[in-house]
């Protein structure tokens, strides 16, 4: 641009003339001032005027708002087949953290050892896999998409269980317990903010979790039995045999769903295709492979200690999540000591949380499919905060779960009683779980695969920690007095819930508390 086009800007040059050239220069120091900064000016107008029109026609997008290669634009049918194989793969593979559980004495005996904490370890030693896992698999699926990291994880469990089987030693049985930790990858809150509108996502995300919710509490009943009849090679090789299929699945069903990965890939293509190398995504920020690398495994713990949201609820979800860890790693030795159980029937044991999780989610999903019309209605659009409404109820109903569950164990009424009570608190399990996980979708779409994997940590390491407590505290205060104690704290859920309910949004959109991801 030349001068003569820059001095036509006319009031915005002389304000910047009054502003920016000192009055005691000269008039030669003054001319020669003006006219270096004219220029500068005239180059900084010229860019702004030139450059967004020739990025824009470099910057890869959708083909429209009904592109079919967008996947929230695919059919129902479609989303809902790839949703379903994910959670049969995530729920098969969270049966693993207690199916062993029930043949944990056996696996000693063979062994010839009875340390009490090696045996603890060998059930939670799966769950710090878990925690730690999570925390760069799930943010890699940001970077390179989430089928290779399916295929990856899928190929890594399946391994890990082939070795569990046929381990001669507890330390081998110890590491690859682990490895199968680490492989279980939670992609199905990714999956359903990739595929699914804001108005169904809350529906994804129940249906999503039925398998994810129910795998830990059918994993004992299926290895109580299997304990029994053959041997607890076999609760790995019955996962194991699962896991094949689960990658077999993957290869003719799972396509990628991850918008910034394809778009992407269809960059890439138009590069090659026209021979202009300056395409790129939308969603590319210019930075180098390593820089990506490092922002996609450093995301999570951003969010996690820069987010209070994040942490906020994950909290929330932690709580429940170790409570009920809780009743898994105490229900053999309660039900064996109170009612005289064997194997199997305390395997049956778990069907309380069972059928108060499915109770769970049919509830919870007739009045979220209720709650997000009336809002609707009301705001004409929905909030990632409408799906908090379900975290109050959940915190009542865990603390008279825990406290049923208790007291009925302290006086020795009959089995069905405390069962009941289990059930009461799966309810609320799954209230914790579809609520929270949804909430982050909805908070942190196109990054809800890393804020699921922080959420994952904190809960995975609540898992671990509290269980190891629940035999002292028992031995301590009893049944009653101990998951009264319990009780109590898990009621501070449904205040903060509330706060969090009226609150959330400024939190979430203060400046100071959005990482920069």
């Amino acid at each position: 641009m030349d001068e003569k086009n820059c001095l036509d800007a006319g009031p915005a040059h002389d304000e910047f003339e009054k502003e920016i050239i000192p009055p005691d220069l000269s008039v030669a120091q003054q001319s020669a001032q003006l006219s270096i900064d004219v220029e500068k000016v005239a180059g900084n107008a010229n860019q702004q005027l030139a450059t967004p029109a020739s990025d824009q026609n470099n910057i890869v997008d959708w083909d429209g708002p009904q592109d079919p290669q967008n996947p929230q634009n695919w059919t129902s049918m479609r989303k809902w087949i790839i949703l379903i194989l994910v959670s049969a793969i995530t729920s098969n593979q969270a049966m693993s953290s207690t199916i062993f559980a029930p043949g944990v004495p056996q696996a000693m005996r063979d062994f010839h050892s009875s340390d009490q904490a090696l045996a603890t370890l060998l059930i939670s030693i799966f769950v710090i896999g878990l925690a730690v896992g999570p925390l760069f698999l799930s943010p890699l699926s940001e970077l390179y998409g989430r089928t290779p990291l399916m295929h990856a994880s899928n190929f890594a469990f399946l391994l890990a269980a082939i070795v569990c089987a046929i381990s001669v030693n507890i330390p081998l049985l110890l590491i690859f317990r682990l490895i199968m930790g680490v492989s279980t990858i939670s992609l199905g809150g990714g999956y359903v903010a990739d595929m699914m509108e804001p108005e169904r996502r809350g529906r994804a995300m129940n249906v999503w979790t039925v398998g994810p919710v129910l795998a830990p509490v059918i994993g004992p009943i299926a290895g109580g039995f299997i304990s029994l009849k053959t041997s607890w090679r076999w609760s790995f090789g019955l996962v194991g045999i699962a896991g094949a299929f689960s990658i077999v699945a993957c290869f003719v069903l799972l396509p990628e769903t991850y918008p910034p990965r394809l778009l992407e890939l269809k960059a890439m293509r138009l590069r090659k295709e026209t021979g202009n190398p300056l395409l790129r995504s939308k969603y590319d920020k210019g930075e180098t492979p390593a820089q990506l690398l490092r922002l996609s495994i450093m995301r999570p713990t951003k969010m996690l200690v820069r987010s209070p949201i994040v942490g906020i609820v994950s909290l929330f979800l932690a709580i429940a999540y170790s409570y009920m860890y809780l009743l898994f790693t105490t229900f053999t030795d309660v039900f064996e000591t109170t009612y005289g159980f064997n194997a199997g029937e305390v395997g049956l044991s778990y069907l309380g949380l069972g059928i108060g999780s499915l109770v769970g989610q049919y509830t919870l999903d007739l009045f979220m499919k209720w709650y997000t019309k009336k809002q609707l209605a009301k705001n004409g659009k929905l909030q990632p905060e409408d799906q908090l409404p379900p975290l109050i109820v959940a915190g009542f109903l865990l603390s008279l779960g825990l406290f049923w569950y208790g007291w009925s164990m302290e006086y020795k009424v009959h089995w069905i009683v405390p069962i009941i009570g289990t059930s009461v608190c799966g309810i609320s399990i799954t209230f914790f779980f579809v609520a929270v996980q949804t909430y982050l979708v909805e908070a942190y779409t196109v990054y809800a695969a890393s804020a699921l994997a922080a959420n994952t940590a904190v809960r995975c390491v609540f898992g671990v920690t509290i269980p190891l407590a629940g035999p002292h505290l028992y031995n301590r205060l009893g049944l009653g007095w101990g998951n009264t104690l319990l009780g109590f704290l898990a009621l501070i859920v449904a205040p903060a819930s509330l706060w969090l309910l009226k609150y959330g949004e400024r939190i979430r959109n203060n400046p100071r508390f959005i990482p920069k991801l």
